[in-house]
């Protein structure tokens, strides 16, 4: 299947966000094949060149693409779940146009091949860009490390046991000293796994509801275990979707300490509390649980000020028979891809953050902390770019995502900010602008 080099297209009339030159202003980009060639006020004085596309954004936003930093994919071996082909699908429509992905596939990628295999694919699907996480452990069974100098040639990013925490610190001593010898950084799911043997956040709703807890210090503890291990071996450590206070502060002491800990968290932890949960929900069952809300307004102060770094998707989509079981049957993890803009959003419409601050959240700061080439407009950089209204306001119904998941703690919420376009690489993979009929990316490239 051959897909058409795009050529020059100007974007005007926009209001242009770029947060890693704090650039929020009127202004129009020009796209010459894959790259971004000229940012400005105004492009052309006057006429358009003849050879140029014009795209009015009529006042719209347009950012850097967005940078989701932990998906879960599925593929291989759970298609049934998620494909690349459906996650690429629902992403493109949700203005990722970055993804990593989380190394529990099946097989898991602890070794070349299988990473290997994830970017051939994703390559060939020419949807969103996917780069992989390599595992720190062999089978993610958390004994002996993965050869992770090999996995780095091949295009690991950074190296994570996904869902799983490294719980013997000997072996991520190890690890971390490792990743110190070679630049690499380590991605916890800070989780004391003895302690995390329920299903929902410990505390008086789950005495109530007759269901096991994880208490907020299975989290705490691993975090502050990490953290000593970081200080001894100079390591460079990275916590996934941190969900409680405490873990706010102490990772505001070990920046503060100058070790070399960053974080992220996901939207349904600062937009959501273990209330979801009060009917058995099992969409809202997620692993780390929603926590109470005195911890959800501590995550968005913790966005609020930098000491959360990025924000991430989380998504771990399941089928539906993994859902629909009762609450402590039921699997862990929801649909995040496609209400990741939208929720974040919230944080603008609050009043918490800047709608540039929130966008940075998102582009560039997880790109800098993969040492990527994104999230970012630039003169020469790539044309990955996104159109966005922040006012439209939509309502989550999980049962119309382009995921093959259809279950989301977010189902039913109204929600304000949807994607217009999408662009990777020069090319439009996504385009909803007004009297533009969306069309799935795939009959894009068919056409082309």
């Amino acid at each position: 299947m051959s897909v058409a080099k795009p050529g020059r297209v100007a974007y005007i009339n926009a209001r242009v966000l770029d947060p890693a030159t704090n650039r929020d202003a009127p202004g129009e980009v020009l796209t010459s094949g894959e790259e971004i060639v000229e940012i400005s006020t105004k492009l052309f004085d006057g006429k358009l060149p003849a050879d140029v596309e014009v795209v009015d954004c009529d006042g719209m936003c347009l950012a850097p693409g967005l940078v989701d930093m932990r998906v879960q994919l599925r593929e291989p071996g759970e298609e049934h779940k998620e494909s690349l082909k459906s996650a690429g699908e629902a992403a493109v429509a949700s203005g990722v146009t970055t993804m990593v992905c989380l190394p529990n596939t099946n097989p898991i990628m602890d070794d070349e091949p299988t990473l290997e295999f994830v970017a051939r694919r994703a390559r060939l699907l020419a949807l969103t860009k996917v780069y992989c996480y390599g595992a720190i452990t062999k089978g993610l069974q958390g004994k002996e490390l993965a050869e992770m100098g090999l996995l780095a040639e091949a295009g690991a990013l950074a190296f994570t046991d996904a869902t799983r925490a490294v719980a013997d610190a000997q072996v991520m001593r190890r690890a971390l000293q490792y990743g110190a010898t070679f630049g690499l950084m380590i991605v916890q799911h800070p989780e004391e796994p003895t302690l995390a043997t329920g299903v929902m956040n410990a505390g008086e709703i789950a005495t109530r509801m007759g269901l096991s807890g994880i208490p907020r210090e299975a989290e705490i503890i691993m975090l502050e275990r990490d953290i000593r291990l970081v200080a001894m071996t100079g390591g460079r450590y990275h916590a996934a979707h941190i969900s409680t206070a405490d873990s706010v502060e102490i990772i505001a002491k070990a920046k503060a300490d100058g070790l070399k800990v960053t974080c992220d968290t996901a939207p349904f932890y600062f937009a959501l509390n273990e209330l979801s949960v009060s009917d058995y929900r099992t969409f809202a069952k997620l692993s780390p649980p929603l926590r109470a809300d005195e911890d959800r307004r501590a995550i968005v102060e913790g966005l609020k000020s930098g000491v959360i770094d990025a924000i991430a998707s989380d998504h771990a989509p399941q089928d539906s028979d993994s859902k629909r079981l009762p609450f402590p049957q039921a699997a862990f993890g929801g649909s995040g891809l496609e209400t990741l803009l939208a929720v974040s959003l919230d944080l603008y419409h609050n009043g918490d953050m800047t709608l540039l601050d929130v966008i940075r959240r998102l582009t560039s700061a997880p790109a800098a902390l993969l040492g990527l080439e994104a999230g970012r407009l630039a003169k020469g950089s790539k044309a990955d770019l996104i159109i966005f209204d922040p006012n439209q306001g939509w309502k989550v119904i999980a049962d119309k995502f382009k995921s093959k998941s259809k279950n989301s703690p977010f189902d039913g919420r109204p929600v304000q900010g949807r994607v217009l376009r999408t662009v990777i690489d020069g090319r439009t993979v996504f385009d909803a602008l007004p009297n533009q009929p969306a069309q799935p990316a795939a009959k894009r490239a068919a056409k082309a």
